[in-house]
């Protein structure tokens, strides 16, 4: 996140916690229950450590608790956090980042409230090739469950056609979730208010504007991902500083998600080809995508992206 950026997010969090203090405030609400934090580094491939929470104050917020839980430095008046158990951020490179049900956090953790059953998630990561990140799959099956901000959203699930089996395992995975998503074929069209997810090969996504920004690369999706070739038969997988550091071919398949500044995450599962949009199907599940930004797959290989040195195949 730019120094400009973390400046103006660290007066906004100073004018919240002023104006609660003031008793501008709503007051406590309700108990939230069942939340989770995760501090990891490099694009998850380390744990840091892991809580939760069944039981946290109505008024909690994701700075609270995680300097409840962790040892933390906190920087610009305690609103953004410089370390967390001696892991700390170089401001040139490196950085804290955290999301909230999968989303990047809009505003500083000292004015972000916990909402039930939030899946909280900090990465210490290298910025330098994009400092925004907008959405990202580790930690399925959020957003779909408990939604965003507290306010669970709708879901709609698009399928491109010949690719019917990825798009019954899809749903299916969703509906295990209890996440009511009939499909529907792709180009029908989502709200701007609800949360999409498109199965098709690269060559039938290509088009929708998620996937326009993935085609961009990360500085613009924050997907360390792209394909190439005229019908996107290659699939290249990048590192921290956007270099390609591996190229997949025929039955390669992604899991990856991102957004616009005008609406809500899309999720793309997507390949190469049919193969691969099925081999991407088959890894929508909590376990495979655990912890990662996104996630590539090839035959038995699961491919975490960004690549880190840190972590390779599983």
């Amino acid at each position: 996140m730019g120094r400009g950026a973390r400046t103006m997010l660290a007066a906004l969090a100073v004018l919240v916690t002023a104006a609660g203090a003031a008793g501008c405030g709503l007051g406590p609400g309700p108990g939230t229950g069942d939340v989770t934090m995760t501090v990891t580094r490099d694009f998850g491939a380390a744990k840091i450590g892991s809580i939760t929470e069944t039981k946290v104050p109505g008024s909690e917020t994701v700075m609270r608790m995680l300097e409840r839980s962790f040892r933390v430095q906190t920087r610009y008046g305690g609103g953004f956090v410089e370390s967390i158990d001696g892991f700390a951020g170089d401001p040139s490179r490196h950085d804290w980042f955290y999301y909230v049900n999968g989303v990047q956090a809009p505003a500083g953790a000292a004015s972000t409230a916990v909402d039930r059953g939030d899946r909280v998630w900090w990465d210490l990561h290298d910025w330098s090739a994009t400092n925004s990140i907008p959405a990202v799959v580790g930690s399925f099956p959020e957003p779909f469950v408990h939604g965003i901000g507290g306010k669970r959203l709708p879901t709609t699930l698009q399928c491109a056609p010949g690719v019917a089996a990825a798009c019954a395992g899809v749903s299916a995975a969703l509906k295990a979730a209890g996440v009511p998503a009939p499909s529907q074929l792709l180009g029908t069209g989502s709200g701007s208010d609800s949360l999409g997810v498109l199965v098709g090969t690269w060559a039938q996504l290509r088009s929708v504007i998620a996937a326009g920004l993935i085609a961009r690369g990360p500085a613009a999706s924050g997907v360390y991902a792209r394909f190439t070739g005229a019908a996107g038969g290659s699939l290249q997988l990048l590192d921290p500083d956007a270099h390609v550091v591996r190229t997949l071919g025929a039955g390669a398949g992604l899991i990856a998600a991102t957004r616009d500044s005008v609406s809500e995450p899309t999720w793309l599962v997507t390949g190469t080809d049919a193969a691969g949009v099925t081999a991407a199907a088959r890894v929508l599940s909590t376990a495979a995508l655990h912890d990662h930004f996104a996630l590539a797959v090839q035959g038995a290989s699961e491919l975490p992206v960004p690549e880190s040195p840190v972590r390779g195949a599983r």
